[in-house]
C-alpha cells in the first residue's frame, strides 16, 4: 500500500489545535511538506516545531483570519506560489443554537467562512494539482451532513451546502487525478465538543456530565473519538493508495450515525 507523500505539499487549515493539528502531524509523518494555516501566529509557530522532518521536509505557516473580509484574499497569491498538492479545509463553528433563533446574518457569515473560503482556497491550488496530475481536497465537516444534529441549525445547513459543493467539484476534477472527499467526525474530544457540551448543559439546566453521558450512550463504541483517529482517516484519503476514492462522505464516529 502506497502511503508515501514525499515531495507533496499539504496546506492544512485550522491546524493549531484538534483535528487540524493532528492531521498536519500525520501528513508530515507520511513525508509531506506542511503549510499550516490559522489565525494565531504564536500557536502556529509552536505546532511547526512538532512536525516530523525525517525526510528533510520544509514546513512553513501562513496566518489568516477567515472571519475578516480580506482573510483569504490576502494570502491567495502566496498559496498559488507554493504549489500545493493537498488541501485540508477545516474551519471551526458555526456556533450552536436552534435554527429558528438564527438571524440571516448568521447564515451569511458562516457561508463565507466555510463554503466561500473553501472555494477561494481550492481555486488557488487546483491549477498546480492539474499540472501535477495529483490532488487531494479534504473537507472536515460533520456527521450532520448525513443526519442533522439537534441544536446546530446554522452548522447543519452550512455543512450540508459544503458537502454538495464538494461532490460537484469531485465530478469536475476527477479526470485530472484530483479527488475531493469529506470526512465527517462524530463526537471527538476537542475544544469544539467541550463548548457544545457546556452550552447544552446551560440551555437544559443540567450538568455537563449528564450531557456528556447522553452523548456517549448514543455511540456504539461508548467513548468519544480522538483527534488522531479522525486524522488517520484524512491522511489515508490524501495518500496515493486512495486514488480511486472520490466524492464521498466518510463518517469517523464510532458507529453513531444512523444511516449507511
Amino acid at each position: 500500500m502506497n502511503l508515501d507523500l514525499s515531495g507533496k505539499t499539504a496546506l492544512v487549515c485550522g491546524s493549531t489545535q484538534g483535528i487540524g493539528k493532528a492531521t498536519a502531524i500525520a501528513l508530515a509523518k507520511m513525508g509531506a511538506n506542511i503549510i499550516l494555516l490559522s489565525r494565531n501566529e504564536e500557536k502556529l509557530k509552536s505546532v511547526l516545531t512538532e512536525l516530523d522532518q525525517t525526510n528533510n521536509q520544509k514546513h512553513d505557516y501562513l496566518c489568516a483570519d477567515f472571519s475578516q473580509e480580506d482573510g483569504i484574499s490576502s494570502i491567495v497569491e502566496e498559496i498559488k506560489n507554493r504549489k500545493v498538492h493537498i488541501l485540508i479545509n477545516n474551519t471551526g463553528g458555526p456556533a450552536g443554537g436552534p435554527i429558528t433563533n438564527a438571524e440571516g446574518d448568521d447564515f451569511i457569515a458562516a457561508f463565507k467562512m466555510h463554503l466561500v473560503a473553501n472555494q477561494q482556497l481550492s481555486q488557488a491550488v487546483v491549477d498546480n494539482m492539474k499540472a501535477s496530475c495529483f490532488g487531494r481536497i479534504i473537507n472536515i465537516l460533520s456527521t450532520s451532513v448525513k443526519v442533522p444534529i439537534n441544536g446546530l441549525g446554522v452548522s447543519n445547513t452550512i455543512r450540508g451546502a459544503v458537502a454538495s459543493w464538494a461532490k460537484t467539484m469531485a465530478n469536475e476534477l476527477g479526470a485530472h487525478g484530483i479527488t475531493v472527499n469529506n470526512v465527517l467526525p462524530g463526537f471527538t474530544s476537542t475544544n469544539r465538543l467541550s463548548t457544545l457540551i457546556t452550552k447544552k448543559a446551560q440551555t437544559q439546566n443540567i450538568s455537563e456530565e449528564q450531557i456528556a453521558n447522553t452523548m456517549l450512550n448514543s455511540v456504539p463504541a461508548k467513548r468519544f473519538g480522538k483527534a488522531e483517529e479522525v486524522a488517520d482517516a484524512i491522511a489515508f484519503l490524501c495518500s496515493p493508495a486512495a486514488s480511486y476514492i472520490n466524492g464521498i462522505n466518510v463518517p469517523v464516529d464510532g458507529g453513531r450515525t444512523g444511516t449507511l
